[in-house]
This record gives structure tokens, sequence and C-alpha cells, in this order.
């Protein structure tokens, strides 16, 4: 069956948790196998930052929620719960997508307490994973954004970027437009295990290449490094050497977090795939979150040297250090009008 041939009528008696309100159909393709894609006309698409979260931006748009790039780590697979979907296997397969988030973002917009504040895509999930290839999202919301003069910020790990460069190249002679790549991963089949959806860490190195070419100053996420899997001087100064070769400007580094629901799930596929790690991975996260005192320390002692050998400039961050462009490190409350 083709996109076309979906029947916007059919009970498929899913997503309690949307109450269907806002469901224009539920849509399945071979083009996505495995893939759910629900279709919905949000009420809002300007979701503010809480005061607490300590970011550098206030305000986020989503064009998605759920990911297909289906990495084990990601922080924002809680978010998925607010729908009563899972956190593992739901957040991979089951994506919402707001159809009319650029026309609703527009409305928003032009209303007068609009204070133009810098808005950040790609905060929670990835606004150019495969999909925004078929539903062209992005360049209605660059639009947007660029006619109110609002300046925004991108974070992705999507080479679907690249078919949106002349637009932003367009829209950075009237807005401040900051892009940034994630590439955490140099080691192809770590890659291909733990962040099976995304493009290829060669992939991703062309994409910074072609965003430095078309005049952008490219700062790369090197996040998360996963301890013991990614910390070791030999992975670490391998990825820096082709991201400083690619072109980047600037690396942001931040060890993993495993927040909430995000935790087992990682936790399981080490069990499966390293399970000599677990009992270094229990001491080394106890009960919470995030990496030991102890280890942040080491890795930024560990990259600081390489950082600079690279000419990558900055630093390496601690976990409770947020750069300016880099993706929160605090997942999203729920966003209060999603429908």
């Amino acid at each position: 069956m083709r996109w076309a041939g979906q029947d916007i009528d059919v009970d498929d008696g899913a997503l309690p948790g949307l109450g269907r309100a806002g469901l224009v159909r539920t849509v399945q393709t071979p083009e996505f196998e495995g893939i759910t894609f629900h279709e919905v006309l949000c009420k809002s698409a300007l979701n503010q930052v809480p005061e607490a979260s300590r970011l550098p931006f206030e305000f986020t748009v989503n064009t998605f929620r759920g990911c297909s790039h289906a990495c084990r780590y990601c922080f924002a697979r809680p978010t998925h719960e607010y729908l009563d979907l899972d956190a593992g296997s739901d957040f991979d397969t089951q994506v919402v997508v707001k159809l009319n988030v650029a026309a609703v973002l527009r409305k928003e917009l032009r209303r007068r307490s609009w204070q133009r504040d810098p808005v950040a895509l790609g905060t929670n999930t990835d606004p150019y994973q495969r999909a925004e290839g078929r539903y062209r999202l992005m360049p209605g919301v660059i639009n947007a954004l660029t006619e109110s003069r609002t300046p925004f910020s991108i974070l992705t790990k999507g080479t679907l970027l690249r078919r949106d460069l002349p637009l932003l190249r367009q829209a950075r002679t009237q807005v401040p437009v900051s892009i940034g790549i994630s590439l955490a991963i140099i080691d192809d089949d770590l890659q291909k295990q733990i962040e099976p959806g995304t493009p290829s860490p060669r992939a991703r190195l062309d994409l910074i290449r072609a965003v430095a070419d078309a005049g952008f100053d490219c700062n790369v996420m090197v996040a998360p490094v996963i301890p013991y899997l990614t910390d070791s001087v030999a992975h670490l100064d391998e990825l820096l050497s082709q991201i400083a070769d690619a072109g980047a400007t600037g690396v942001s580094v931040i060890p993993m977090h495993l927040r909430s629901s995000t935790k087992p799930w990682f936790l399981g596929w080490l069990g499966e795939h390293h399970p000599a790690l677990i009992k270094r991975y229990r001491l080394l996260y106890g009960r919470g979150a995030y990496v030991s005192p102890d280890y942040s320390a080491w890795l930024t002692d560990r990259l600081n040297p390489l950082i600079a050998r690279h000419g990558l400039g900055g630093r390496a961050r601690h976990r409770d250090v947020v750069p300016s462009s880099s993706v929160s490190t605090r997942v999203e409350a729920p966003e209060p009008t999603l429908f």
C-alpha cells in the first residue's frame, strides 16, 4: 500500500493517550517497514522550556514525537509515556507527525506578545529523521521563523538537512541561524547496534562538510560519550580528527546520561551485548541518571588535549553545563497542548 491509499476512517484502536483528539489518520507503508505514523493536527507548535532547565533557549519546536533513529540512549524516550506508549520499541516505531505544525507556528509567531526569542529545533526528536523526506515539514517551519525574524538553531543526525541548505542560507540573510550535527560514534559496527536508524558516520561527516561548504559554522555534538565503549583515546582521537577534517568549527562533548525509562532500555541492550560492563555501569551511575563526578572529570581531562590538538576549540563539558548549541540534557516537559 502507498501513502495515498491509506484509509482516513480506519479504526486502528491505538493510541489511548492521544484520545483521538486531532488524530487524522494512522499510516503504515512498505517504505518505512515496521514503523507506524500517527498524523495529527496540533493546537500548538511552540514549546516553552521550564526556567529551571537552565538551557540557553526558551522555546523549541518539535515536528515529530518518537524517532526512527532508534538510538538506545535517547533521553527523549520517556516523553512517549505521556501518550500511553512505551519508551522502548514504541518510541522507535510509533511516530507522531504534526501535519500542520508550520501553519500553527506561523500563527503563534504573529502574536503581539512574541518577542522573537531564539527557537531550538531538534531538542526532543530529530526533525530530519527519515520521515521528513516524505512529510517535508521543515521548509514550512524554517520559512515561518524567517518571516517573523525569529533566530533559530537546528541540531540533527539526519542527512536530509542537506536538502534545506539553500533555504537555510537564504534565511541566514534575515535572521541568525545556527546548525549543529550530532556525531559521537565513529565505529560503523557499534553505530549500527546503538543507533540503527541513523545515517552512517561517513554520511554525517559528509553532511558536516556540506554545512561548512555552505558557509555555516558547524558545531558537532559529540554526545553522548558512552562509558567504556566510546571513551578510549583511540576512538575519541579518530572521531575528533575526522570531525576536524570535515570542516567543523567546534565540538560540545557530554557523557551519556540515562534518565528514567531510558536507563533500563539501554541497560537491556548492554546486558545482551556487553554483559561484563553491567557491574561497572551500576557503580558508575548508581541509582541516578548521570555518571559519577570522578568519571566526568576524568573524561574532561582526557578530551581537552584532544580537542586542542585538532583545533576544535572550547573545552569538554561536565554534565551540569549545557553548551549553547547543544541538545537538552533534560527531558522536556510534556507539551501542554499537543493537539
